[in-house]
């Protein structure tokens, strides 16, 4: 499907775009890839990675500005979303912002994506829009619905959107792997709360689970993965192991675990091998049967939380994790 495609990734020069590119030139060789995003500095620096690879094009431009938008949408087949403000304390502190690219900055998308005659669209998101508790999950659960009511409102068009729902992305800019390692030499640890739990994902599996919308959609679906949890005092002792831990107290919009499927999800969800999908429940598209795709029902109370994962990864695997990938956490 992506092969010999043109492609466009939002945000692109971020943690995900950073990844998302290579792979998809190894194995899909499109025609075209556009990394579009706002910050010029980032793109510089990102294209000499690149070379003379003609495939590879840059596009300055942001979410919120729709024309600008549309026009690099020109002659797109598949666009990742993956542009966001996504750290929770600054989201908190800068709300409007927090809404203009989140939520404004998809409704761009669908309207422009839908104009421009683009095929598929997969919008990234976080297990934050799952029952949230910060303006970030509240942003992102509004971009989910709008992305899912997106396949109506496109109406005749050939338009057709599917969201993705991410974990905790190790090792990538901002999150809590680079942020302990920087901690380490200090010998203490801030832990927030010793019971608190996240979900795991690996850059690499995202793109896969992303790789996989783009093939298995029909369009409405969030598609989540099954990864494993840790205990942030065990991603503390794997990083630091000698590190003392100082207990913080939970930060503004923090749970003290999260959750990628809810209860209110459950009717709508099915299992596979690898991973969930939440079915729309509007116009009765949880029933249909290629959307549903040989997948099994979930039972009526299922949720899918970090505290209550059948899957856990161990100090041990995420020490050998960190050694493999030192040179490149927190640095794209």
């Amino acid at each position: 499907m992506l092969s010999n495609s043109s492609i466009l990734i939002t945000g692109g020069t971020g943690s995900f775009g950073h990844t998302f590119v290579p792979m998809t030139l190894a194995k899909y060789s499109p025609r075209r890839l556009v990394i579009y995003s706002r910050d010029e500095m980032k793109q510089w620096e990102m294209a000499k990675l690149y070379g003379d690879d003609e495939r590879v094009r840059f596009f300055i431009g942001d979410v919120r500005d729709k024309d600008r938008l549309s026009r690099a949408l020109n002659g797109i087949d598949y666009v990742v979303h993956a542009a966001a403000t996504k750290i929770v304390p600054t989201a908190e502190y800068n709300p409007f912002e927090c809404v203009k690219t989140n939520v404004f900055g998809a409704m761009n998308l669908i309207d422009a994506a839908i104009d421009q005659g683009v095929k598929r669209v997969v919008a990234l998101s976080t297990d934050k829009a799952s029952s949230p508790a910060n303006l970030y999950g509240a942003t992102k659960l509004t971009s989910d619905k709008l992305f899912i009511a997106g396949n109506s409102y496109a109406g005749n068009n050939d338009t057709r959107f599917a969201v993705v729902r991410y974990g905790n992305v190790m090792g990538s800019r901002g999150s809590v792997i680079p942020f302990f390692i920087n901690l380490a030499n200090k010998g203490v640890l801030p832990i927030t709360d010793t019971r608190m739990t996240r979900f795991m994902i690996t850059l690499e599996q995202g793109v896969d689970l992303v790789w996989h919308a783009f093939e298995d959609m029909v369009g409405g679906e969030i598609y989540v993965k099954k990864i494993p949890s840790m205990k942030m005092t065990d991603v503390a002792n794997a990083v630091a192991p000698l590190a003392s831990h100082d207990i913080i107290g939970i930060r503004p919009g923090e749970k003290l675990h999260e959750q990628m499927i809810g209860p209110e999800d459950a009717p709508h969800t099915y299992e596979y091998d690898k991973h969930y999908k939440v079915l729309p429940a509007i116009h009765n598209w949880s029933l249909d049967p290629a959307r549903i795709n040989g997948g099994t029902l979930v039972s009526p109370d299922f949720t899918y939380c970090s505290d209550n994962n059948s899957e856990w990864m161990s100090v041990a695997t995420l020490q050998a994790w960190i050694e493999k990938n030192r040179d490149y956490i927190g640095k794209i």
